[in-house]
């Protein structure tokens, strides 16, 4: 039972530190956006990202025209997804201004908690399954010997 806790601890522990870490990240990340600001160069042409919006109303028009059909959906679905493109693409990310003691105590509150939080995720599948091997080979080395044993009172029972 005292290992059960232990990982419940650790688990726990790793989760704090996993939103600790990104609470303070989260804090010191300036994040900005100009969507209609920019826009993509395609061969020698200049595309404006309000252009974007052109595939995803043409295929919403499409979609009502002929009652959802399967292609007017995918035209619909790839202009949903040209405009989460535009806006990831027009996203600028900056940190501010940090110590190096700063930037080192993120980075080991989040992959520190991340890590742990790994260990007993994925650790305990690991455990259970070579225990389960070590049954399997335990059971196929009682079998061995039993099927020794009867080989010997075969022989035993021949030599007589």
């Amino acid at each position: 039972m005292r290992k059960a806790k232990n990982e419940l601890l650790q688990f726990l522990a790793g989760l704090a530190m996993l939103v600790a870490g990104l609470f303070i990240f989260s804090q010191k990340v300036m994040v900005s956006s100009g969507l209609f600001g920019y826009g993509w160069r395609i061969g020698g042409f200049h595309v404006n990202n309000g252009l974007i919006m052109v595939p995803f109303i043409i295929g919403i028009v499409w979609m009502f025209a002929t009652e959802g059909s399967f292609p007017s959906k995918v035209f619909t679905a790839a202009g949903v997804f040209l405009i989460i493109v535009a806006i990831i693409m027009t996203t600028d990310i900056s940190l501010m201004r940090m110590t190096l003691y700063e930037w080192v105590l993120i980075l080991v509150l989040i992959f520190g908690g991340a890590g742990l939080l790994a260990r007993i995720l994925f650790a305990t599948r690991g455990e259970e399954k070579r225990a389960q091997r070590i049954q399997e080979q335990r059971l196929n080395d009682t079998d061995r010997k039993i099927r020794a044993i009867e080989d010997e009172l075969e022989r035993m029972k021949r030599d007589q």
